[in-house]
Order: C-alpha cells, then structure tokens, then sequence
C-alpha cells in the first residue's frame, strides 16, 4: 500500500468577482504553474526565500541575506550590459524554475543579467565585507557600483569578493551579476542538465542557484580551514588559512561536548595544530554525534580580531579485510555495509534549489526513515545546508563530481579532452573537496560516472587520494574501470550483481534497481515516451514491493560473497524518470516504511 506522507498542494490564485475593479499591475512575483509542485512551495515569497545562514561550519554572527527580489534581463550573449531590465527574479531560485518566477531557458548564445541595491549595516564601518555567492551556473562576473570586483567560473562551488573598495563611497549600492551558461554545449561541469530535457537528461540551471549574502570581516580573518579526525590517536587535527599571512596571528582553539570544553589548544596560523580528544564519541549514522569547534583569531596582544563556530564528527572511513576474509568498506574501524539511494538533487518548483531549507532536509529525514544509511549524491552538488543535514541525521554521503563533455557511455576508452577542458574540471574537483572536506558525512569521492567524460583517471585517482587520504576515492562509478582507487564499482539494471573480488579493492554495486511506477496526479509530464525504457515498471503499490524485495534476496546472498555496498534507482522521480522511492513532488513515498526498514535491516546484520 502506497504511504502518503505529504498531501500534493497546489497554488491556488482566486480572482475576485464579487464586483468590477479597476485593472491593477502585475504582482511583482509569483510562481510560474507547472504539473506538480510540492507542498514547501507555498511557504516560498520575496521576504523568505532561503533565509537560513548558508555556511553552517564556519558561523560568524553578523550576515545580510541577499535573497528575494532582483531584477534580471536576458541579452544576445555579446550584447554588453542592459540598460533596461525585464522583470522581477526571485533569487536563488534558477530562471529555469517555476519559483523563480520567470520559467525561461536561457541559450548558449545568450547572457542572463541580475541587479539589486543594497546598503551595508552602519555598524560595519570599517570591516572588510565580503560578497558570497553559494553557487552560479556557470560563468558569473559580479559589479559593484559599476566597478568588476571579480570573475568565477563553476556552477557547483561557493565563492566570495572582497568588496570594500567597491562601497566606500556611497550609502545605497548597486550589485549587477552576469551570467554567461552554455549547459550542455559546453564542456565544463554540468552535471544530468541539458538544453533538450528528455531521459536521464534534466532541465537545467542558470544563475544564482544558492543563497546571495554578506559578512564583514576584520582586516585578518579566518579564511578557510580544514578538520581531520584522528579516532585511533585521538585526535583533530586543525589547518587554518587567514588572508593576510604578511601580519603574524596566534589561534585559540575549543572543543565543546554540549556546553561542556573538552580540548583546548593554541597554536600559528597556516600550521596544523592539535586537539587532544580523549575518548572520543565516534560518528556514525546510528549516533550521528557532532562536537561544536570555537575558532579565534587573537593579535600579538591576545585580543580577539576574528572568531567562528564550526563543528566536527570524530569518524574513520577505510577499507580492510574482515573476519570473513573479504575487503569491507569500515567505519570506525568496524565493517559496515553501506546501503542507500541515488539522489539526484531535483525538485520540481525549484529544480536545482529545493523550495526550503525544510524540504532540503526532508530528502534526508525521508531517506533515513526509509532504512538506508547512505545516499549517493549524484553528478551534483548540493548547498553545504543538505551536507549539514547529513552530518546531523547521520546519513553517509558518496560525492560525484558533476560530470561534462561527451556526457556518453564508453566501456573500453577515455576520452581526450582539450587542456582547457581538462583545466577546468580539475579546478571544479580542487573546489568541491576544498568546499566541503569538514562534513564527516562525507565518505567518498566519486571522480567520474559511467565514462562520461572520463580521462586520466590513474592520475587524478592518485591526486584526489593524495590530496584527501581520510577518505575513500572511486574512481569511476560503472562501466570503464581502470583498476586504480579504492573500489571496484558496478552498474547493473534491474540486478542486482557484483564485480569480481581483489585483493587491494572493495567490491561495490554504484547503481541498481530501477524499478518504476506511475503514480497519477504527481507526474511532471503525462507523457511518457521520452522516459528510460531500460526500467521496469509496476502495475501497482504491491507488484513494485513485489519486485523490490525480489532484488534484496540475491543482494543478501552477493554480500556473503564479498559484496560490501550497494546503491538503488533512485530517491526520487525526476522529470520523465518514474522510478523513485518518492514521486518528484515528494507527496507519496511509494512502499511502506516499515517494511522497506525490514528489508534493508538485513543487509546491516
């Protein structure tokens, strides 16, 4: 029997007709109808939009929100800087989306322009400020009082201006993005976005998909820094980077279990300094414990010039031998077999951006309740809040890097790909371990998925696990194998099966399953004859639990054969694809819970 855990609600506009009015002007927003919606959308408008602090492991109190309103224009891609603009954005919702209120897809050959004013805080008088962007998709080049303060180019990874010298002479002042996205006709990272949605291929984003905000900050501040846990010795260990390495700053570190100090350290800036955790309490999806962090930044004189909060999960991820003579992937120095969903991060009011930071949390909440204790994030990245939620809730991440260029399926070759291409994806991938290295959910990097794009996978297997070795590195999920990182890792639709056990790697299924179902009145399109024909699809709520717990018999039986995760088709619906979990409204989770948890459960025993 189908759950129903969120009745589907739509946006209603009723018109009075009670007696003649006089013709009034558009609403300056208001979402765009589409098919579905899900149920958070209503509580989206101009004055709410994403209001939560978008960076929660490196917490500073003061902030300004910079969502809502915006004004945009669409140009001929060289065409310069509009004089006028068209209409109101909601912002950080891509123009693609119903909740951005615009509903248009922006070509190659064209450039999307946003504009706003704002006015700095009277108390921030003599700060640094910082202008941060949590994502733009792709290319964005940012104006401040019509002076370019900065370009970035990666439409996954967060980034920030120093503005100051843009602002110091005005109260109100102006902030002009622009956008230049050529999707899939180029070949930087994109992801399952395309210009001709059809398939496994999605509508795609343009934009400022992630919270806009500013912070002030000390003329030294803390920069960015990195967390490792040591469970075996004990200990974290804390490299901090500020932006001024010329003035010579000292670093006070506390670890605090619930109010209560637990470590406490000094040390120099840009130097790894030591916590000492004694006993720790270890992370894990069962007890998903997190310290808080207090980070200072103190001058020669002791005094505080900067000062964040953080937090931090005590937990290991590696691959042994267990008892049974097998590679395992272990967590905490235990065997554990992961098991969770594809998730493809879409939404269908929102489409890249969930609706709320409540609905971001949901997918996570919903993936637990279901039984799993992991979810493959899937060729995108999510906002560092849907990291948090799985810090928090204890739910095991791997993490795709967002594929591109010849986004096709090659089973005995890499591909060439031009020093420009091969430059950018590899900034991307520096990016989005840098970005999110301190989340302990995160426990494996995924470089490349089913071939697309893929090319010299030995050497960037080899940098990647360089660059983070307190995580495990698959090189590539499905299809080419290449013999090198820390699993071997297979696709196969419906499946389950496995691939053949080694001596140096752990054997994991990247993706199985499939198995669809339509679900009336949550469908994103009726048609559907541009849906993947490789699914099988149910009759009903009762043939689909059928198949679905046909597909964990022999699964059980490849565990005991080695087999040490496994991952299935997939948390949602998206677009045309009929085969999640949940329809794409998130309206309907389509098999028991309790008997989905009964299945699963026998995979952890």
């Amino acid at each position: 029997m189908m759950k129903i855990i969120y009745p589907l609600t739509l946006l209603l506009i009723f018109a009075n007709c009670q007696r003649p009015v006089e013709e009034e002007a558009p609403p300056a927003w208001q979402p765009q109808p589409i098919s579905i919606m899900t149920q958070w959308s209503e509580d989206v408008s101009p004055t709410n939009a994403h209001q939560e602090y978008p960076r929660p492991q490196m917490v500073r109190e003061q902030w300004l929100n910079l969502n809502g309103l915006w004004e945009y224009a669409i140009t001929d891609k060289d065409g310069g800087m509009p004089n006028e603009y068209q209409g109101n954005i909601l912002v950080p919702y891509p123009i693609e989306s119903a909740l951005s209120g615009v509903q248009q897809m922006v070509q190659p050959n064209q450039k999307l322009w946003y504009r706003r004013t704002f006015t700095v805080p009277e108390d921030w008088s003599g700060e640094n400020l910082l202008l941060h962007f949590g994502a733009v998709d792709w290319e964005a080049t940012i104006y401040v009082n019509g002076q370019k303060v900065g370009v970035h180019r990666g439409g996954y990874d967060p980034f920030n201006f120093e503005i100051s010298g843009a602002t110091s002479a005005k109260n109100e002042h102006e902030l002009i993005v622009e956008v230049w996205d050529p999707t899939d006709e180029g070949k930087q990272p994109t992801g399952k976005q395309t210009l001709n949605p059809r398939g496994i291929w999605y509508t795609p984003t343009t934009g400022i998909w992630q919270t806009a905000w500013l912070e002030p900050a000390p003329s030294s501040y803390i920069e960015h820094f990195r967390l490792i846990p040591n469970i075996d010795e004990e200990t974290l260990t804390v490299e901090i980077q500020t932006n001024d390495e010329s003035t010579a700053s000292n670093i006070q570190l506390t670890a605090s279990d619930n109010g209560q100090a637990v470590a406490t350290q000094q040390g120099n800036e840009n130097l790894p300094i030591s916590l000492s955790i004694p006993t720790p309490k270890l992370w894990s999806p069962d007890n998903p414990f997190l310290y808080d962090l207090a980070i200072e930044l103190t001058d020669s004189d002791g005094n505080v010039v900067d000062q964040v909060q953080s937090y931090f999960g005590m937990r290991k991820i590696s691959v042994e031998k267990a008892d049974d003579g097998y590679n395992r992937l272990f967590l905490n120095n235990e065997p554990l077999f992961q098991l969770g969903p594809l998730d493809q991060g879409f939404w269908p009011d929102g489409l890249y951006t969930a609706p709320t930071d409540e609905a971001l949390k949901y997918d996570v909440e919903a993936t637990k309740q279901m039984g799993f204790n992991m979810a493959r994030k899937h060729v995108k990245v999510e906002p560092a809040r849907w990291y948090y939620w799985c810090d928090k809730m204890g739910l095991l991440v791997w993490q795709d890097m967002p594929s591109g260029e010849e986004r096709v399926r090659r089973d005995g070759e890499e591909i060439q790909r031009t020093p420009e291409s091969a430059e950018q994806f590899e900034v991307e991938l520096t990016e989005l371990i840098d970005d999110f290295y301190n989340h302990p959910s995160i426990v494996m990097w995924v470089i490349f998925n089913e071939g697309w794009g893929q090319y010299e996978t030995a050497k960037l297997t080899e940098w990647a696990k360089e660059y983070d070795p307190t995580r495990l590195i698959n090189s590539a999920s499905g299809w080419l194998d290449l013999g090198v990182g820390d699993v071997s890792d297979m696709h196969k639709y419906p499946g389950p099966g496995m691939p053949e056990v080694e001596d140096a790697r752990v054997a994991v299924l990247g993706e199985f399953g499939g198995q669809a179902l339509v679900v009336p009145n949550h469908l994103w399109v009726t048609d559907l004859s541009k849906a993947p024909t490789h699914f099988k699809t149910s009759t009903s709520a009762d043939s689909l639990l059928m198949a679905y717990s046909n597909l964990y018999i022999p699964l059980d039986s490849l565990k005991e054969e080695g087999l040490a995760a496994a991952v299935y088709t997939q948390t949602t619906d998206v677009e045309s694809e009929v085969n999640g979990l949940m329809t794409y409204d998130r309206a309907v989770i389509k098999m028991d819970l309790d008997t989905l948890r009964a299945i699963h459960g026998k995979l952890y025993e």
